[in-house]
């Protein structure tokens, strides 16, 4: 789905990089063409400034959202979702960073998930990238206690696994 959203928007990478911001921040369209985060609306100055262009790409990029049927599906209806990631070192959390083989193979969130409550860890988030929307789809998976090492080296063992982070 990624790649075909980035195809509607193949002859201009200014576009492009406003779509990826839109995306990758949950940011949605308005009706009236305003990037908008929930009912906060966010200046296109500021959109044009965080990907280094103009504040007309911004408004081209969302009038061609409006103006295409499955575009206008998708960023009507987007939306963020909180993290606790970046908190995580203030909330005394542990935070497991997962990346697979194979991020479309059935089953690696509950196998992983279900190992950590196994061993009696509580999670407190999980946030999965969407294979369709990046190249290098990872888990995060928030938990209140540190990780003990045989679970660490469980997750490792699974064949999906290609690396894994702790912070």
């Amino acid at each position: 789905m990624f790649d075909e959203i980035m195809a509607k928007f193949a002859g201009s990478p200014g576009q492009q990089a406003v779509i990826r911001l839109l995306l990758e921040r949950g940011f949605s369209v308005s009706e009236a063409g305003r990037v908008v985060s929930g009912g906060i609306e966010i200046p296109n100055t500021q959109i044009a400034g965080e990907v280094g262009v103009d504040r007309r790409v911004v408004d081209s990029t969302t009038d061609a959202v409006l103006a295409d049927d499955e575009l206008r599906q998708i960023f009507r209806n987007i939306s963020a979702i909180p993290s606790l990631m970046s908190l995580a070192p203030v909330l005394d959390l542990t935070v497991l960073t997962v990346e697979v083989a194979n991020a479309g193979r059935t089953g690696i969130v509950a196998a992983i998930t279900s190992t950590i409550a196994d061993h009696g860890v509580s999670i407190r988030q999980t946030v999965s990238d969407d294979p369709e929307f990046t190249d290098e789809p990872r888990l995060y998976v928030v938990t209140d206690a540190d990780l003990p090492g045989d679970l660490i080296n469980e997750i490792r063992s699974f064949e999906f696994v290609r690396k894994i982070e702790l912070q």
